[in-house]
């Protein structure tokens, strides 16, 4: 489960921010306080999970290091 949520944090992300526009909008009794805050919190984790997809994608990015003097002259 913890490797799932590694790869795929954008996707839950997704599936939880659409749940909570659903409650939000089909649940008449929550309080607006309520409903802001959670907002907020949305818009914290999308900044994480945005930062999590830019490291993953920069690690792609990047050469594989060269091999050793030692491994070359072998």
């Amino acid at each position: 489960m913890t490797q799932f949520l590694k790869t795929h944090p954008a996707r839950l992300y997704a599936i939880a921010a659409t749940v909570l526009a659903l409650v939000a909008h089909y649940v008449r009794d929550l309080p607006d306080v309520l409903i802001l805050a959670v907002v907020a919190a949305t818009l914290g984790v999308g900044e994480t999970v945005q930062r999590v997809e830019d490291g993953k994608t920069l690690a792609a990015g990047e050469p594989a290091a060269p091999a050793a003097p030692s491994e070359v002259d072998a």
